[in-house]
């Protein structure tokens, strides 16, 4: 499993067409007026990695398995939805389930489409958006502060420090800011766990713009870059959908002749990993190849337990070899040979691209 996304933003924005196009499926109904994804929907594609391939090829593996992004096409949101507006509350808590939120905003005029507040401004649909979470967080966590006030009265010992973090977080919430931005984040951030705080999760935006505006962006991209003062990705979600309807050699065509180096499931997945600190490693045999995902710093039982828990429980060592070691020496074998297999022990952090294999007591 790669990470999980939920696509979130007002309703008609193009978050179910780009969802549609983003994992080839056809089940998710665009259609222009509010709320028509009423349940979550959820696909799972693969994340493109070229070196799995090369790595597959080299052991001559039965199968090849590539990590995964989970794409969760979430019901459009209005002002409101934190008491209840537009089924609110509902489609709230389906977006703490996720990893990272892709904020999909409007960046174009279709008056073909409607606009569930009749105007397109970008940064005022950002701020409801944002606005809805926050109230959201800031109800769940107050009645969270009500439970550790009585625990803490009963003698809990962990129940003080959540009320400090409650307490630190409701600062914020309050402030109108996100959780994520709590100057002391760092310091309470293990007491959070229970709080499951959409606020907490790091946001991708995608502005959602016409074919012309594709490359350079328009005043609606410019304008929301000024305001929210962060990155944001371009994509046509009428793009897409003529790129998943296409071969692999013709999506490269259809790519060079728009100007595009790269489609916009590949530019949200490289901003995914960047955001989520994330890295690869794989393991490569007769069987199967297959890449891992884990977060960038982890360590070698960590990553042992991406695959079984008992690997980790029972950690020994991980025999480690770097990918452009492994293709040079067209192997293992001949990387052993020559002295660039590795054995790696509890403290080592795993590097992006390491061919592992765990060594474990049952």
């Amino acid at each position: 499993m790669g990470f999980k996304c939920g696509i979130v933003g007002l309703p008609n924005v193009g978050k179910s067409t780009l969802f549609n196009a983003l994992t080839k499926k056809i089940n998710a109904e665009a259609a222009n007026y509010p709320f028509c994804t009423i349940e979550p929907n959820e696909g799972t594609v693969p994340v493109p990695d070229e070196r799995v391939e090369m790595l597959s090829t080299i052991s001559k593996s039965k199968k090849t398995i590539p990590t995964t992004l989970t794409f969760f096409d979430i019901a459009g949101l209005v002002r409101g939805a934190s008491k209840g507006e537009g089924l609110g509350n509902k489609f709230l808590s389906h977006i703490r389930e996720v990893d990272a939120i892709i904020h999909v905003v409007r960046c174009f005029e279709d008056n073909n489409i409607t606009h569930v507040n009749n105007t397109i401004d970008p940064y005022d649909d950002v701020s409801t958006i944002n606005t809805e979470l926050i109230l959201s967080d800031l109800e769940i966590t107050l009645k969270l502060k009500t439970n550790f006030e009585k625990l803490k009265k009963k003698g809990d010992k962990d129940a003080g420090k959540k009320l400090n973090a409650a307490d630190l977080i409701l600062n914020q919430l309050e402030a109108g800011l996100p959780a994520i931005s709590c100057p002391k984040i760092n310091e309470i951030i293990d007491d959070l766990k229970e709080f499951n705080l959409i606020t907490l999760k790091p946001v991708i935006y995608v502005c959602n713009v016409d074919e012309k505006s594709i490359i350079e962006g328009n005043k609606f991209t410019k304008d929301l870059s000024q305001n929210i003062k962060e990155d944001i990705i371009l994509i046509s979600a009428e793009i897409e959908s003529q790129i998943s309807s296409l071969s692999s050699a013709d999506q490269a065509e259809y790519l060079e002749s728009l100007g595009l180096k790269q489609s916009g499931l590949n530019k949200i997945i490289k901003s995914g990993y960047q955001t989520l600190s994330l890295i690869t490693y794989f393991t490569s045999g007769e069987q199967e190849t297959r890449a891992w995902t884990v977060t960038s710093g982890s360590k070698a039982p960590d990553a042992a337990g991406k695959i079984h828990s008992d690997f980790q429980s029972g950690f020994i060592r991980a025999e480690t070899i770097s990918y452009d070691d492994f293709v040079e020496c067209d192997g293992e074998i001949k990387a052993k040979e020559l002295g660039k297999m590795r054995s790696e022990g509890k403290e080592y952090v795993v590097q992006d691209g390491d061919v592992m294999h765990f060594l474990f007591n049952n």
